[in-house]
């Protein structure tokens, strides 16, 4: 199981070995702000960047190798002998097709588990989730780094694949039509997660049940031998014929794994977990129902991996810390706390996130900073009234600042009584916000990536609370 000249010949049918200085342990990158001392890098060329224009940068950094197309070769011989010398050196007619090529045939090499983790929100907290309670078990598992679910990510975290672990677990992300069949044919899991169907991603996916028919895909090439797990309280999910087994997750009774007698109190959120017939007690140090599937979804995995019961009790009550995910944060200056909820948002997130918001208990002056909610297609302006209508279930927020473009569909719907202020980017946000943390405040942040509200995180916070 090495990335080696044998490897390599294997899975490229065209392939030039200009030098053949092969590491110890293959790891990969794909840009050169990230890339480790070690790595060997993969010159992509994207729409804004080609990763070529990078390549002494990748070896200034310590690179491992280069990864080049054809065309490029030539010139990469030219450079200075000192900095190739030690280095490996291969070309390709294509750098992203071998990319993935070479991580599809990797793959092929391991016989553990490899559970694949898809849906419109929760892939990266299910994910970090189930890591988290199958290391607690002391099973070793790769887990995939923060979001990488596209095409691109997904084959640098697959090459990590290593004969020591005993499960892999990787998340998917898709945004047009045929990319998860795609994605699931290269990855082949032997398990695959859909946390839950939501408005997201509607230009390149289309409608709900769109998104639905895409999603099921990641389980195209699964065999009788394979289990799907679904969320059971999502009609798009759940009434629907699979020719292999299903675990339903959720609230409902018909579902194996269910989250019963759920209560909020004191910024904690208890429930009694039943895992098939057995019940267990379980605190989540969070108000976030929302989060509360994500934990059954990873539940349902880890039984299905073999993990004990009382295993999955005491992982799931020692959650993670993911960044962007209802992540709590100190603001400068002792002023309160900043909950960072922006990795990404969507209608469905969104309500979640001021539900939760709603159910914090605290003396502090709330106040939410919304952005964009992007890739929602020509139901944009339906969905942000929407956010402005829902805001009268969140009767403890006085104020609202709000960013973007498509949040003036918002403000039109904004409650009576409610502060609100709307300003085109992250940066004058930040400066509306300084100086209304005059008393001691809990402040939401919610958006779009696109938006860049994790900017406005970073300029106004100091480190993560301790859980």
């Amino acid at each position: 199981m090495r990335f080696d000249e044998h490897f390599l010949r294997g899975a490229l049918s065209e392939v030039t070995i200009a030098q053949s200085s092969f590491p110890d342990d293959a790891r990969f990158s794909v840009d050169t702000r990230t890339l480790q001392e070690g790595d060997i890098f993969v010159a992509l060329s994207g729409a804004q960047t080609d990763g070529h224009q990078f390549l002494e940068q990748a070896l200034s950094k310590g690179a491992a190798g280069l990864f080049i197309t054809d065309a490029y070769l030539k010139q990469v011989q030219t450079l200075d002998a000192i900095k190739l010398r030690g280095k490996l050196l291969i070309s390709v007619p294509d750098t992203l097709h071998a990319l993935t090529r070479m991580a599809s045939v990797w793959r092929t090499q391991f016989d553990y588990p490899v559970v694949a983790i898809t849906g419109s929100v929760g892939k990266t907290s299910t994910k970090e989730m189930l890591a988290n309670i199958l290391n607690g078990n002391g099973t070793t598992c790769l887990a995939s780094y923060g979001n990488q679910n596209t095409r691109i990510g997904l084959s640098l975290n697959m090459l990590r694949m290593r004969s020591h672990h005993k499960a892999a677990i990787f998340e998917v992300g898709i945004n047009k039509r045929g990319e998860m069949a795609e994605l699931a044919r290269m990855l082949n899991p032997t398990t695959a997660i859909i946390t839950n169907i939501g408005h997201c991603h509607m230009e390149g996916l289309g409608s709900l049940a769109d998104i639905a028919l895409e999603k099921r895909d990641i389980f195209k090439y699964f065999t009788e031998e394979s289990i799907g797990i679904i969320n059971g309280d999502q009609a798009v999910l759940a009434n629907v014929g699979y020719v292999h087994p299903v675990i339903k997750f959720g609230s409902k009774t018909v579902n194996q794994i269910q989250a019963r007698k759920v209560s909020v109190q004191n910024n904690t959120l208890q429930c009694t977990l039943k895992i098939y017939k057995a019940k267990y007690t379980i605190i989540l140090n969070h108000a976030h129902e929302g989060a509360l599937y994500n934990t059954l979804a990873a539940a349902a995995a880890a039984q299905l991996l073999g993990v004990s019961n009382d295993a999955i009790v005491q992982g799931i009550q020692t959650p993670p810390v993911v960044t962007g995910r209802f992540e709590s944060r100190l603001l400068k200056g002792n002023k309160g706390i900043l909950i960072n909820d922006c990795y990404n948002a969507n209608p469905e997130s969104m309500k979640a996130a001021l539900l939760a918001f709603q159910r914090m208990e605290t003396k502090a002056q709330k106040i939410a900073i919304l952005g964009d909610m992007l890739e929602l297609g020509v139901t944009s302006p339906f969905w942000h009234r929407q956010i402005g209508r829902f805001l009268r279930k969140v009767p403890s927020l006085r104020r609202v600042i709000l960013v973007g473009d498509m949040v003036q569909w918002t403000r039109k719907m904004i409650p009576v009584g409610v502060d609100v202020e709307l300003v085109p980017t992250w940066k004058e946000a930040v400066k509306l916000l300084e100086d209304a943390l005059d008393a001691e405040s809990v402040v939401l942040v919610k958006g779009s990536q696109g938006i860049q509200l994790n900017n406005l995180v970073h300029a106004v916070t100091e480190t993560p609370v301790a859980r």
